[in-house]
């Protein structure tokens, strides 16, 4: 049987305010045409349909058409929503297009009722774990602990009880959305933390054929049997690097290892990331083959140049942002905040700023409890895309975050008993 494998479309998306509908939509016209010539069997979808719980209504009329093109093609999709998207607004109407051949898996309770499929060496169960937010469906999957791994490890372990029930020799394919130990992230993939640990490890998908895997930007195989498809486009400066494909996998007749091939996805336009003083990257020959890319350029100058994005704008028009990063020795004062942020978490980032300002002493064993339990809680009222819940439908998903700060103060508020529960909210906005 041969799968094409794909995942975090994040339809709606941007890219630094460049719409990117056009490029999304060239990229479901390159999609349909490899179902087609490639002779595909079945379509899998790991997740991050939409960029956002309440997409725009252009991503959805982009989405529906196509799944009708899908259908039209008579080639069963399996997908699972993501940790963008919501999992209650993707499931709607899941009941009806499963009867066209595309089946929406949204739900965790539905986890180990596969879609079966079958070719000339039998039958192939299909299982699709959505993304599982373990505040939210620790209960219901009866894990033994929080934490992704224990939720996912559930999860399985009802995926292996039902196939071990299924006839000797069927071989089976596993979507989940999650990050895997192991895997490689980009900046455009929002952040799943809980409890300061967000990975699970490989062998949590332990007696599965493939494992057909989303939530990291970037195409990459963990094991031979377990992959990344990454996004079909990039999202952020940091995946100018990455190879934007599809994975074609050939599943044999006696579950061996699958015989998986790349295939490239359109390139709207490259991304390029230049670094210097101004005068250097406007006079630089090398740069020559930037000057139609979508452009990150960092300046180093001591002094901020003036009108330096007018004057980069004249050499790369397509120049989208631009990072101050003077060349200063790691002693001067001067040194940007960011850069002794970067690579800390939100929790590493309150507890620092609570010995800050309380003179040096950090938050205690039960204050960083709290800390997390605020962390983790409003994650996951953020995961529906609204943090009161579902009423307010101008409140999305990217808008959660101020909200994950204030919340965060006031539990560092309650925790220490001083102004710095305010005072980490206010800095993490």
């Amino acid at each position: 049987m041969r799968l094409l494998h794909t995942s975090d479309w994040h339809l709606g998306r941007s890219f630094h305010r460049v719409s990117l509908l056009a490029a999304q939509r060239e990229f479901i016209d390159h999609l349909v045409t490899a179902v087609r010539e490639r002779h595909i069997d079945a379509v899998v979808v790991s997740g991050d349909v939409y960029d956002r719980a309440v997409p725009p209504l252009a991503a959805v009329e982009l989405f529906d058409d196509a799944l009708h093109r899908l259908a039209d093609l008579g080639v069963p999709t399996v997908m699972i929503s993501g940790n963008h998207d919501s999992a209650r607004r993707l499931g709607v109407g899941a009941g009806l297009i499963d009867r066209a051949g595309i089946h929406l898996r949204t739900d965790p309770a539905g986890c180990a009722t596969p879609v079966v499929l079958s070719d000339d060496h039998g039958e192939v169960a299909f299982y699709g774990l959505p993304y599982l937010e373990p505040g939210l469906v620790r209960e219901e999957l009866g894990a033994s602990a929080a934490g992704h791994t224990a939720v996912l490890g559930a999860a399985m372990d009802r995926v292996r009880a039902d196939l071990a029930t299924r006839p000797s020799g069927t071989r089976s394919v596993v979507l989940a959305h999650a990050f895997v130990t192991g895997g490689a992230v980009s900046d455009s993939e929002r952040d799943i933390t809980v409890g300061g640990v967000a990975s699970v490890p490989a062998d949590v998908f332990d007696g599965v054929d493939y494992a057909a895997l989303g939530h990291l930007h970037g195409c990459q195989t963990i094991t031979e049997r377990i992959r990344y498809s990454g996004s079909p486009l990039a999202y952020s400066f940091s995946e100018a690097a990455h190879r934007k494909s599809l994975w074609v996998v050939e599943l044999g007749a006696a579950g061996e290892a699958p015989s998986c091939e790349r295939v490239d996805c359109p390139v709207p336009r490259p991304l390029a990331r230049i670094r210097g003083p101004i005068e250097e990257l406007l006079a630089d020959p090398d740069l020559d083959r930037h000057e139609e890319a979508w452009v990150e350029a960092t300046l180093t100058d001591a002094v901020r140049p003036h009108e330096p994005m007018a004057r980069l704008a004249r050499r790369f028009p397509h120049v989208l942002t631009l990072v101050f990063d003077p060349e200063r020795p790691p002693e001067d004062p001067l040194a940007s905040y960011a850069q002794r942020l970067r690579g800390r978490s939100d929790r590493q980032i309150a507890e620092d700023f609570v010995a800050h300002v309380r003179g040096g002493r950090g938050p205690d064993e039960a204050e960083r409890a709290l800390l997390g339990d605020a962390l983790e809680a409003v994650r996951s009222e953020a995961h529906e895309g609204v943090v009161a819940g579902e009423a307010d439908e101008g409140v999305v998903a990217g808008e959660a975050d101020g909200a994950t700060a204030a919340a965060v103060g006031t539990a560092a508020g309650a925790a220490v008993g001083t102004a710095a529960g305010a005072a980490v909210g206010e800095a993490a906005r």
